[in-house]
């Protein structure tokens, strides 16, 4: 008991320093429901917030305040006394009867006589007007620091026994200003940066000065996450996408389309006349905000915009996202913003003591100059460039150069962390929470990652059940060289495979790349249609665990390659590779057998086959992490255009054929706004010359009981044979728009997805005369298609697809209608 009172009365003392006036609680209307999106501010003060969808608030200040003032509109206004300085679950009712002279806008507010809507429209005109975008060029500093915080911290957390050891962390807490919840710092990360863009040229260029990392800056997937969680954006744009989402602005101009405007209040702000208009959604489960902007009334520029992500939002794993940005005059009529602050909200489930994790990002503006037109080239991005100068920065240069002093918890979380480190408990954490996202065990002292673990064990019908186990070579997340292996074996065949290969790299500012590797494996060589050599690439189709049907059709692949890759310019990978490979079927109820003379009488079982390639891979916004040989990639939706060419050589080390093979795939992620985003892929294939089974190109069938882009759900493996082809995939995830407007599946948050495939090939005379394997070449001459429908986000990290066949349906086993599944962790 001792210790609890301790701990309360540490909290309480900690609020009561931290700000003059704390006040949370909830706005009810007479008959005790709740009013949600209500205005509340301090009296005499432009400080507000609007409640949530129950009705909830938190508001906190640095002065002090006697009075809170809540408003609503169709209700009086009501001045609300505070008793005391710090003011929890407070009850504020709205009662008395709705005031008749005040227009109540329900549904559309498109009324031509609400104001909002009019100065609303004078914010569209003016928006290109604006801020950055009246100059040809301009420059800036830009200071930037991001935070991870355990959020929710009470006395009984603190007591349980994972802490053991680690109790000196919580002498961190401290209370967030937005939600008033207690917090422990656990991440931070700070930025210097000059910024630098051109209008005319629509070019951006940052150039970074000095960074300083506490916690897991050599954790890949940790920064990865972090670049990928919090993107740009203009809060003029129609929509802003956050965690691969398009939520529709309050500035936006369908904006009147989801939300309720209010004109609330005027008031001058930096001398400035101001309105204030208050918006909130008009419907549930959509992308969408709620909150307050105060506009000026002469440039309808945005002095100040408060928001958050409605409770309801169709989003997962994010229990609030808050958005406050802030703008200063600058020659009495160009407001520029001079600070950014995004805080997201991340737990398990959206109830509101559910303990999570605070990801918040403050950035700062300053020292802008105009017109000062630089060249074309300066914008050019570096394909590889680090200067690890800028890492070693001294604690005396972020005192004198950051533009905001760190808080009293922000400046004990280095040394809090560095502490941390050296604790065994922590240690085995981190490390199990790190095996989990990269799929590796790490070895620091033997440079060595054992994994990835997730292969361990599969199963076919040629080896039965399998087992792998295999490792790679790390030094760090800038390593210029990486050897990587793993050995396997099938219970059924009794055979080891092993695969090896290496990569250097040779330059680092093109990322000139040799490559090399051997793998004797079974594989499935029809599981996709355009592919570069991958030693070490392993297709779902022959270690899946379960699969339909039958998968005998593997192959016995003894593969050799030499690459060499180099990035001239950033995403522009130029490739060439020299392969060497044999082929023989894995399994005697599979053929690979072609016939090797004229009259069709002798007959070969293997393929020896030399083949050189080019490859150019295009991927346009494109944003990766790291300067080593590997990189990872932010999961952040991004165009692809692969380009490859290759030959085969008769006679070259004893190959057998001589062929040209030329492929295309395009990928085009597209955000449609509020509606959901689209994913279009198309391929394109020919083969010139006369080649067996095993170099035809394979229209991948999808015989397991998992979703997998690229195939067709309702083919079998080898169902349909090509020597040249086009295939188009379309598919789109609504993000729940549709289902949102349903009562009975609105609280289920599901997420609908429809999509269509297609395909679209034939075998030429010299290709069906060669083919001794048994098994018919059946092309897709009159275009196969099939359709799917799918529901995604069921219990969030599942996915189920259903999809029909659309033709060929007298084909031998053909399947009509197939169901695949999915896991997957999607915001």
């Amino acid at each position: 008991m001792n210790k609890l009172l301790s701990c309360c009365l540490f909290l309480l003392l900690s609020f009561a320093v931290a700000a003059q006036t704390k006040v949370s609680g909830v706005v009810l209307d007479d008959t005790d429901q709740p009013v949600p999106y209500a205005n509340v501010v301090f009296k005499g003060s432009n400080q507000g917030i609007v409640t949530n969808e129950d009705g909830r608030f938190y508001i906190e200040s640095d002065q002090t305040y006697k009075t809170i003032v809540v408003s609503f509109v169709g209700f009086e206004t009501k001045e609300v006394p505070l008793p005391k300085a710090v003011n929890y679950d407070f009850v504020v009712k709205l009662g008395g009867e709705k005031l008749k002279e005040v227009v109540i806008y329900s549904g559309k507010t498109s009324k031509k006589d609400n104001p909002a809507l009019d100065i609303l429209r004078k914010i569209w005109a003016r928006k290109k007007k604006n801020g950055l975008h009246m100059f040809d060029q301009y420059q800036m500093e830009k200071y930037e620091k991001v935070e991870f915080d355990m959020n929710s911290i009470d006395s009984a957390f603190m007591k349980q026994k994972i802490f053991k050891g680690m109790e000196f962390i919580f002498d961190q807490v401290d209370t967030s200003d937005v939600t008033g919840k207690t917090y422990l710092p656990i991440f931070i990360n700070e930025a210097l940066s000059n910024v630098y863009g051109d209008n005319k040229l629509k070019k951006i260029k940052e150039i970074l000065k000095a960074n300083k990392n506490s916690g897991f800056s050599q954790n890949q997937q940790i920064i990865a996450f972090i670049k990928d969680l919090y993107s740009d954006y203009d809060i003029y744009n129609n929509y802003l996408t956050f965690f691969d989402k398009g939520f529709t602005s309050p500035l936006s101009r369908t904006g009147i389309d989801v939300y309720n405007y209010v004109l609330t209040d005027t008031a001058y702000i930096d001398n400035k006349w101001c309105y204030n208009i208050v918006f909130y959604p008009r419907r549930k489960n959509e992308l969408t905000f709620k909150g307050d902007f105060w506009v000026n009334d002469t440039t309808f520029a945005i002095k100040k915009i408060n928001m958050a992500v409605t409770k309801s939002a169709n989003i997962n794993w994010v229990k609030d996202i808050y958005i406050e940005q802030e703008f200063e005059v600058l020659n009495d009529s160009v407001f520029l913003l001079t600070k950014d602050y995004m805080m997201s909200d991340f737990a398990l489930n959206k109830k509101e003591k559910s303990k999570g994790v605070y990801g918040k990002r403050t950035t700062f503006f300053r020292n802008h100059e105009f017109n000062k037109q630089k060249p074309a080239d300066f914008y050019k991005q570096e394909v590889n460039y680090v200067d690890p100068s800028v890492y070693v920065k001294p604690d005396e240069f972020w005192e004198q150069n950051r533009f905001e002093k760190l808080s009293k918890d922000e400046q004990g979380v280095y040394k809090m962390l560095d502490t941390l480190k050296t604790v065994k408990k922590f240690k085995q954490i981190y490390n199990l929470v790190s095996i989990l996202g990269s799929g590796y065990i790490e070895f620091d002292r033997l440079n060595f990652d054992y994994g990835p673990i997730f292969s361990t064990f599969g199963y076919n019908e040629v080896e039965g059940f399998r087992l792998r186990a295999g490792g790679r070579t790390y030094f760090g997340p800038n390593d210029t060289w990486r050897l990587q292996g793993y050995t396997a074996y099938g219970f059924d065949d009794n055979k080891f495979k092993y695969g090896l290969s290496g990569k250097w790299m040779i330059d680092k500012k093109t990322r000139l790349i040799i490559s090399g590797g051997n793998r004797r494996d079974i594989e499935q060589i029809g599981a996709s249609l355009t592919t570069t050599n991958d030693v070490l690439g392993r297709s779902f189709a022959s270690s899946s665990l379960f699969s339909s049907g039958n998968n005998g059709k593997l192959t016995n692949i003894n593969l050799t390659t030499f690459g060499i890759e180099i990035e001239p310019w950033k995403n522009f990978v130029f490739g060439t590779q020299l392969s060497y490979r044999t082929l023989e079927s894995a399994s005697p109820t599979f053929s690979l057998d072609y016939y090797t003379d004229a009259t069709r009488t002798t007959t070969r079982g293997d393929v020896k086959q030399f083949e050189a390639a080019v490859q150019i891979d295009y991927t346009p916004g494109r944003k990766t992490v790291g300067f080593g040989v590997e990189r990872s990639i932010v999961d952040n939706p991004f165009p692809r255009i692969f380009v490859n060419y290759a030959a085969g050589y008769k006679g070259i080390a004893d190959s057998d054929f001589d062929y040209q093979r030329l492929q295309l795939y395009y990928k085009q992620p597209v955000l449609i706004g509020p509606i959901g985003r689209s994913n279009f892929i198309m391929e394109l294939g020919k083969t010139f010359g006369t080649v067996p089974l095993g170099l035809m190109s394979i229209v991948p069938g999808n015989q397991t009981y998992f979703t997998i882009e690229n195939t067709f759900s309702n083919l079998n493996f080898y169902e349909f044979v090509a020597d040249q082809y086009a295939t188009f995939q379309w598919e789109h995830n609504f993000h729940g728009k549709l289902f949102a407007r349903v009562p009975g599946l609105r609280k289920l948050n599901w997420r609908e997805i429809v999509g269509i495939k297609g395909v679209v090939g034939s075998v030429s005379d010299a290709n069906r005369a060669i083919n001794a394997s048994g098994l018919i070449y059946n092309a897709p001459t009159d275009g196969y298609w099939e359709y799917s429908a799918g529901i995604g986000n069921i219990f969030k990290v599942f996915r189920l697809d259903f999809s029909w066949r659309g033709n060929y349906l007298n084909m031998p086993d053909a399947q009509k209608f197939a169901i695949k599944g999915a896991f997957g962790f999607y915001f």
